[in-house]
């Protein structure tokens, strides 16, 4: 496939909004399937988990690829759910273009505003398609005033919705002035034909906006419009592909996908407006010896250099997903891991269309594949040529906000539930779990109820195994007010040899609070470099558990600053002794804040259900700082600690008799008052 037939893109939008819909019909439309998958019917082909059919969500991203006019697209179905985010952030990593799905009714919700966040944090060309514009209350300027407003972002309608007797019969395409009615029958054609009488005069104000926005920077057609000539087609085309790829505009289509009205269209546009990866700048990363910056051009003669973004546990073991951005990856294929400084080989290649694979012989630049073969990699890893080495930048996952207790149900399960739940970690990069060797329990930590519920139905029902939990509890973390130090030092008999280490070291406070703990080194520091990483590894561990109540460590940086070395009697674990040592001197006399994950809320009410809402949002310790009327609708916003909103799905359909809807997303962490800390049953430890 030529690279400039190449689309790699992904679908993304708040949950509900209908993604999977709007990727099962590209599937049809497109001829991969030959029968359209169904959400609620647990039919959806890029739902291909047995959890995701059983609940009618996204869980985790899926991959295919589909051909329209002669081009290959790469497409992405990504969750819509908060507690997925990390499936959206890596698939977004690699990808070069995203189609942004948004409710007609509802317009831009919390988390569109989330994922519009990562795109473009990446720079990520988009076009939106409105989707539902067959419900009762849908609007399509509307929705695209959502976007402009709480996105920032500029949308240029290119699309109409076709209404006629209070019903959607189609879309008119701006742009050529011609309608597409809603196909006949599945499977058939969509009739094309002229503009209605009733919209003419609306498509031709809204052709006339779209040429002024695009003779900003055209002079063709700003010239035409000042001598008052028709523009072509053509030219409108072209001048917003080139104002789409450089993400000054956001192309705006309409339809219906549990309709199939829109879809082809979409396809067009997919097509027309998306960038290959030729129109995106060339991956950089870093050179793995000195740090100096590298680039890759997709150039299939050029060194390899493939980015993994998503690791799969499967029983046949693992399956890793990647991008190939220069160079060939062939079956058989020894790749380098400059972060492991290890070969990996790939055993098996293949093309993914959901949850089915087919066998490939080589894959070029621009390509989304799975592997099997390697062994340690994990994502955000770079495979590469060994010739040839370059780093890309991995993947940074959110601090879990929830944990709960775990133990196998008998004695037995053991083994397996701690290979099980090291799977899903190393799967899930936002899926924490620590063993506690003295109670034989665990702590599961994730993004919230969901995502812990979904971890715990897996292990029954992937790797047959069942476990015993507790109430779900606020992940908690402690941060310091001050500096403090310490210093240790090792000087004993191990294994009938002698072994040094010791260390002084400093700890003291971030200003983000929640960004984990980072240790540096002092330039004179006399710790051999042999041992320091041990030395950090050994720091990070011993930070996992704090010195007043036993929770994680955040926002610190703990410096090395000093300590001794006797060559002759240097060891590692004398050093890593020390270091632990001087941590939890340091801590000894440190004065610590409990953090508590804050989050951000979205509810979207009936006006006459609005009071008794703010009424318990106040109750729960919320800061509402927006209320907002929407016809007969109010929606609410601001921040509440989760510690508060344990159970409020339940508690907000009974506040509005079901007529509610709510989201929640991490946004940040807030020092617990010290007044709230015996209520909550914390005392110090």
């Amino acid at each position: 496939m030529q690279l400039e037939r190449l689309r790699n893109i992904g679908v993304v939008a708040h949950i509900d909004a209908g993604k999977t819909t709007v990727s099962e019909r590209l599937l049809f439309e497109s001829g991969v399937e030959h029968r359209i998958g169904q959400v609620d019917e647990g039919t959806a082909v890029m739902d291909w988990m047995a959890e995701e059919r059983e609940r009618g969500i996204t869980i985790t991203s899926a991959a295919t690829t589909l051909p329209w006019r002669e081009h290959s697209i790469n497409l992405i179905d990504t969750p819509g759910h908060v507690d997925f985010g990390i499936e959206v952030e890596r698939c977004v990593r690699v990808l070069d273009g995203a189609v942004l799905v948004v409710d007609a009714v509802a317009g831009v919700q919390a988390q569109t505003e989330t994922v519009w966040r990562q795109l473009a944090r990446h720079h990520m060309p988009a076009l939106v398609f409105v989707n539902k514009c067959d419900r009762v209350g849908a609007d399509f300027l509307a929705a695209l005033e959502s976007v402009r407003r709480r996105l920032g972002a500029r949308p240029v309608a290119v699309q109409l919705p076709l209404m006629e007797d209070g019903g959607l019969r189609g879309v008119v395409d701006v742009i050529e002035r011609r309608a597409w009615l809603a196909p006949p029958a599945e499977g058939e054609p969509a009739p094309e034909v002229d503009v209605p009488a009733h919209l003419a005069d609306d498509v031709t104000l809204l052709r006339a906006e779209l040429v002024e926005v695009l003779s900003e920077t055209d002079d063709g057609i700003l010239a035409a419009a000042l001598e008052e000539r028709e523009v072509a087609p053509e030219a409108l085309r072209a001048a917003l592909r080139a104002r789409t790829l450089d993400g000054s505009l956001l192309p705006a289509l309409c339809g219906a996908a549990l309709r199939h009205v829109g879809i082809p269209r979409l396809l067009d546009a997919i097509v027309d407006w998306l960038p290959s990866p030729l129109d995106v700048p060339p991956v950089r990363g870093r050179s793995p010896e000195d740090g100096a910056p590298l680039e890759r051009a997709p150039d299939p003669e050029g060194p390899l250099c493939a980015y993994l973004f998503k690791l799969q546990a499967e029983a046949s073991g693992d399956l890793f997903f990647l991008r190939v951005y220069s160079g060939r990856l062939a079956q058989g294929a020894s790749t380098w891991n400059p972060r492991l400084r290890r070969h990996e080989r790939v055993t098996r290649l293949y093309r993914v269309h959901s949850g089915a694979r087919t066998a490939l012989e080589v894959a070029g630049p621009g390509e989304i594949v799975a592997v099997h073969g390697p062994k340690q990699s994990v994502t955000g890893d770079t495979l590469c040529d060994p010739a040839h080495p370059i780093l890309l930048e991995g993947l940074v996952a959110a601090e879990p906000v929830l944990s709960l207790v775990a133990e196998p149900a008998n004695t037995a399960d053991r083994d397996k539930l701690r290979a099980a739940l090291a799977r899903l970690a190393r799967e899930d990069p936002s899926f924490h779990q620590v063993e506690d060797e003295s109670t034989g329990q665990w702590t599961l930590s994730g993004m919230g109820e969901l995502h812990l519920e979904v971890v715990l139905h897996r292990l029954r029902d992937e790797f047959r195994v069942e476990a015993r939990t507790g109430a779900p509890r606020v992940a908690y973390r402690e941060a310091l007010r001050a500096t403090s130090r310490g210093a240790a030092r090792v000087e004993r008999v191990l294994g009938g040899k002698e072994v040094f280490g010791a260390v002084e070291l400093e700890v003291e406070p971030r200003p983000e609070h929640s960004a984990g703990v980072e240790v540096v080194w002092a330039p004179d520091c006399p710790v051999p470099q042999a041992f320091r990483a041990a030395v950090a590894e050994a720091l990070v561990g011993a930070a996992q558990v704090g010195p007043r109540f036993g929770f994680p460590l955040a926002g610190a940086t703990l410096r090395v600053v000093g300590g001794e070395s006797h060559p002759r009697l240097d060891a590692e674990v004398g050093f890593t002794q020390a270091a632990v040592g001087a941590l939890r001197k340091a801590l000894e006399s440190a004065r610590v804040d409990l953090l508590e994950p804050l989050m951000a809320f979205t509810i979207d009410a009936p006006a006459e259900f609005s009071s008794g809402i703010l009424a318990d949002l106040n109750a729960r310790k919320a800061a509402v700082d927006r209320v907002e009327a929407r016809g007969g609708q109010r929606e609410l916003g601001g921040t509440v600690p989760l510690f508060h909103m344990f159970g409020y799905a339940t508690a907000v359909r009974s506040l509005s008799q079901g007529r509610a809807g709510f989201a929640m997303t991490p946004a940040g962490h807030r020092a617990v008052p010290e007044a709230e800390l015996e209520a909550r049953g914390l005392t110090w430890g």
